[in-house]
């Protein structure tokens, strides 16, 4: 039954992250039927971020007083009343309500991200519970996937706008029926709790440890090797959430009418990630090298992106699918180095405290948090949405002044800074010599 529940959420959160890239892969198409500017689609992307920063303290209330089973729902209903909207949206003057769409999708993005920590906590045992979280997370990352790689397939760079229109009616139609079949499956089968006790007990214990958690995240916020850890990994979920927006921009401008390759270079920019999250994991759980391999992942992150930048005028199609591929190796093999490394240098703070704090784009979680009413928690997740939304905004500005060469420059420039910054962390692995001494 757990696992019903587990692929329950998988699938909504897939459904939702879709919708979230659908627009950005196919920017270029999107322009020309609403014929609106290219920051006008980016803003379509952003409102997912601005929706998390204005809506994470109500929805995470929302989850702890109503519980699960509530907040799925009410995430469901906003997805698929999103997309009921959007459907209404396929004519060339009605952007401002494929928009509204978008803003009604995003806010049941803020109520699931913060689903899978307290799913895999009421409903998994203490030896399932990193492997569930785990699992819920990758939904998201697979939606993302899916989002890259259906938009360009059922919509196509057609002149007409009547045409086109059709197109885009058919995926918006897709994505309704879609949102609302779950809908229907999380009210008549998903449960807000199993019905024995064991580990039901053990998510209560997780959510008794709220007492102490303001205190924990000041101390965290004074650890000086842990603040630097954060900025960087903020700069690297925002480069990433930077790279998923405007990647169709930086493609179609060398490659025209290279839509569908658009889509399946961000495909392999999200599958090469997912595979290199894991790897990356096995990795240190052998080698406990946490200092050298996040910083050699950050460093390769940066030559990467380097390499993507300055081969993306060349002309080559298999070079551009394997330059994207060795950017999302390594910038989303980053991502759990990072959130055990937190670990490592926070210690003997809980674990949930420091993921939580790095917790924000990945959402990877080993026995996370569920959620704590205390206002100084959302700082981080807050600081990576800003992070994104700046990014974005800015290297969108920087593309449509001086070119994609001149904005993948500019991000580079803040790869260049979190890799220095992850440079300077002193390396301190206090449990690493807490389990030494025991």
């Amino acid at each position: 039954r757990r696992w019903l529940m587990l692929l329950l959420f998988f699938t909504v959160s897939m459904s939702n992250a879709y919708q979230w890239i659908q627009y950005g892969i196919i920017s270029n198409i999107i322009m020309k039927f609403y014929a609106v500017e290219a920051v006008a689609v980016d803003m379509i992307s952003m409102v997912y971020m601005i929706f998390y920063i204005l809506l994470i303290v109500p929805s995470s209330w929302l989850l702890e007083k109503k519980g699960m089973r509530v907040t799925l729902i009410s995430a469901c209903v906003f997805n698929s009343a999103g997309a009921w909207i959007k459907v209404a949206s396929a004519r060339p003057d009605l952007y401002w309500v494929t928009l509204l769409g978008q803003c009604v999708c995003a806010i049941g993005q803020v109520l699931i991200l913060g689903i899978p920590p307290r799913l895999a906590a009421v409903w998994f045992g203490q030896n399932e519970v990193s492997s569930a979280c785990s699992i819920g997370v990758i939904g998201n990352q697979l939606g993302c996937a899916i989002g890259f790689l259906v938009p360009p397939l059922l919509v196509p760079n057609v002149d007409h706008r009547d045409v086109l229109g059709n197109h885009l009616r058919l995926m918006f139609y897709t994505t309704a029926g879609v949102t609302t079949a779950l809908l229907v499956l999380v009210v008549v089968v998903f449960q807000k709790e199993p019905p024995s006790p064991p580990t039901l007990a053990q998510a209560k214990q997780v959510l008794s440890e709220g007492s102490s958690y303001s205190s924990s995240l000041l101390r965290l916020l004074q650890n000086r090797a842990f603040a630097l850890l954060l900025l960087s990994y903020g700069i690297l979920v925002g480069a990433s959430y930077t790279i998923s927006t405007l990647l169709n921009r930086l493609i179609i401008h060398f490659y025209p009418g290279e839509e569908k390759n658009a889509g399946r270079t961000g495909l392999t920019f999200i599958l090469t990630g997912i595979v290199a999250s894991l790897l990356c994991g096995l990795w240190l759980d052998r080698s406990k090298t946490f200092k050298q391999t996040t910083f050699a992942m950050y460093l390769l992150t940066l030559v990467g992106m380097l390499v993507f930048t300055f081969t993306l005028d060349r002309g080559h199609l298999w070079l551009l699918f394997i330059t994207t591929g060795i950017v999302g190796l390594f910038m989303f093999g980053y991502l759990p180095l990072g959130f055990e490394y937190g670990v490592e240098l926070s210690y003997p703070e809980a674990e949930g405290t420091s993921s939580g704090l790095l917790n924000c784009s990945a959402q990877v979680c080993e026995r996370s948090i569920v959620f704590y009413p205390f206002l100084p928690y959302f700082i981080p997740f807050i600081l990576f949405q800003v992070f994104g939304i700046i990014f974005i905004f800015s290297e969108g500005s920087v593309i449509d002044r001086w070119g994609p060469l001149a904005g993948n420059i500019f991000l580079s420039c803040f790869l260049l800074i979190g890799t220095v910054t992850s440079g300077l962390i002193k390396s301190e692995l206090w449990r690493q010599k807490a389990n030494l001494e025991n």
